[in-house]
């Protein structure tokens, strides 16, 4: 599948997501109502406690709180790259304060629009949402003190060019902090090759070591992994796409699908 292809794919679902209306405790893989074959819930964390938090934002499609990680401070600028509805965005906003900028980047034109609605409703002048492709972001270079991104990353075909463009626009001393889907050990390619799959997030997960690679080639020190949780597949899951020697490695954790927290400075 080319990168176009996946693209396309990983737009139009989202588009879907941003459509639907959000059910309480009803959120899959694409949204309420679900289209695809993974439950979102056992990637998502509850935003409940978090400050600036606002539940019309939060389309329960995230793998973790990058803000809880980021270290950001009262007047830092912000970027969050794959933003949503705004739910990440609306969070930093709440740091960074009256002084500080949160600018949040999305590629699907339901979803910005979704996020702007959020954010009139909200009144903040500080928070700006903008159409770009993460591997070719649309802003200047050196232009964020902190970059963030929740369950997006993996989503993206090609990532040395993500990292890159993170780095590019990263003001030189900051830094990122982005929860993500990876995998340990080899995933099956039955799983992999799955399209609904891969834009619900889990077929474009790769190894965390080369995701850690990846991020070290691109210039980054100081790289950090804050969280790390196992996600426990439902049984159905497995059955449908591995081996019962597969799902053996599952349960000994040789292989597996964990979400991560990981920051790294520039």
């Amino acid at each position: 599948m080319n990168n176009d292809l996946i693209k396309s794919i990983v737009r139009e679902k989202y588009e879907q997501i941003a459509e639907q209306t959000k059910k309480e405790n009803e959120t899959s893989c694409c949204g309420a109502g679900g289209c695809c074959t993974v439950d979102y819930t056992v990637f998502s964390e509850n935003y409940i406690n978090e400050t600036g938090y606002n539940p019309e934002a939060d389309l329960g499609l995230g793998c973790g709180i990058p803000t809880q990680f980021a270290g950001i401070k009262l007047g830092d600028t912000i970027l969050d790259l794959g933003s949503g509805a705004g739910n990440d965005c609306f969070v930093a906003r709440s740091i960074v304060g009256e002084s500080g900028k949160v600018v949040g980047l999305d590629f699907t034109d339901a979803m910005l629009e979704k996020a702007n609605s959020n954010n009139q409703k909200l009144g903040y002048k500080n928070v700006h949402f903008v159409h770009g492709d993460i591997e070719q972001i649309p802003l200047a270079n050196n232009s964020f003190d902190v970059v963030i991104s929740n369950c997006v990353l993996n989503l993206v075909p090609d990532k040395v060019k993500a990292f890159s463009e993170i780095h590019r626009v990263l003001k030189i001393g900051g830094h990122f902090c982005v929860s993500d889907v990876v995998i340990k050990g080899q995933l099956p390619t039955s799983l992999k090759k799955d399209a609904e799959m891969y834009a619900g997030c889990v077929s474009g997960a790769i190894e965390l070591n080369t995701y850690l690679d990846i991020i070290e080639n691109c210039g980054f020190n100081e790289i950090t992994i804050h969280k790390q949780k196992e996600i426990e597949l439902p049984s159905e899951i497995l059955d449908k796409y591995l081996t019962q020697e597969e799902k053996n490695l599952f349960g000994k954790k040789e292989i597996g699908i964990f979400s991560v927290t990981i920051s790294a400075s520039k």
